[in-house]
């Protein structure tokens, strides 16, 4: 009997037209988002060329004169600039190491709770603050560190201590911004750690404990491995904004007896650019490059650390 031959015929691949005509609706459903992006994201860089023109309305963006690096010798200059430059990284840094670690401490603490009720309720009690608006938040704390009236203040009175002027005394602000933070956000951020927790093959658990594991041993060989990747690319993140505060929160909690600690690039940039009378976009719009450049410098340089050591990167 004769055996016959088979050849193999390799499938043909598709097209890039084919492949689109197959998936269109996920492309559909990208037109949204990237018009959004090339809307509000890419086309505003357009006016970042004014950090290097002595703007004017009249004149338009591209009718204004050329000045070059002008405005960020005139904010290198500034007689404030080392007391803001550290006012800000000082509070981002601190900010980092307050929240950074506390959701993941959360989530692997609520991730061992075996009651289901007291499990929800502890879930539902921690990111509840995070619906809080600023405006509300700051509010909160300007009640609750009241002298003579707020809460804290008739506390220490009450177990013998003097009272203090917390949102008046500059060494107390960078704390209380960030702890308020902390408490306003801390549920909400382990939420993802949650989720990458519950993605853990269960059976590395069960053997761990056929091995007999405590609880620590498991943390540190099982569910620290488990969720490092997420948490490296969310701490590069963190980096890449660390000289972005935001002004919202900052300039509601400002008053002239904190402003030596209080005040920050963003809510710097908001005052030489809105509430001043000269209102000097440019200058204000240096400052905002400026401050971006340096984000991007440091996210470059946290991804490429992390690539280094072998953890999960961006890129």
């Amino acid at each position: 009997m004769e055996l016959k031959s088979v050849t193999y015929v390799k499938p043909r691949e598709k097209t890039t037209i084919q492949k689109l005509k197959q998936s269109w609706r996920l492309y559909v459903l990208l037109i949204l988002p990237l018009v959004y992006l090339a809307l509000f994201k890419y086309a505003p860089m357009f006016g970042a060329i004014i950090a290097f023109k002595d703007y004017q309305v009249s004149k338009g963006i591209l009718g204004s004169d050329w000045v070059g690096f002008k405005h960020f010798l005139r904010f290198f200059h500034w007689y404030d600039f080392w007391r803001v430059m550290w006012n800000t990284i000082s509070l981002s840094f601190y900010q980092l190491v307050a929240s950074f670690p506390l959701p993941i401490i959360l989530a692997l603490s609520i991730n061992y709770v075996k009651n289901q009720f007291f499990k929800k309720s502890v879930q539902m009690i921690s990111y509840a603050p995070h619906f809080i608006s600023v405006v509300v938040m700051v509010g909160m704390i300007l009640l609750f560190f009241a002298p003579r009236t707020g809460i804290i203040s008739n506390i220490l009175v009450l177990f013998g201590f003097a009272d203090i002027n917390w949102m008046g005394k500059p060494e107390y602000f960078q704390s209380i911004y960030v702890w308020s933070g902390v408490w306003q956000n801390v549920g909400f951020s382990c939420i993802i750690y949650l989720a990458a927790l519950s993605s853990i093959d269960p059976s590395l658990h069960e053997a761990a404990v056929v091995d007999g594991a405590s609880k620590l041993r498991r943390i540190w060989h099982i569910d620290l491995p488990g969720i490092m990747p997420i948490a490296i690319i969310l701490l590069i993140l963190n980096f890449g904004n660390m000289m972005e505060l935001g002004f919202e929160k900052v300039l509601l909690m400002q008053n002239p007896l904190n402003l030596r600690t209080s005040e920050v690039i963003d809510t710097y940039v908001y005052k030489v650019g809105l509430v001043s009378e000269a209102a000097n976009f440019s200058y204000s719009s240096a400052i905002g490059l400026f401050r971006n450049i340096i984000n991007l410098i440091l996210l470059l340089l946290i991804n490429r650390m992390a690539r280094k050591a072998g953890q999960a990167s961006l890129w």
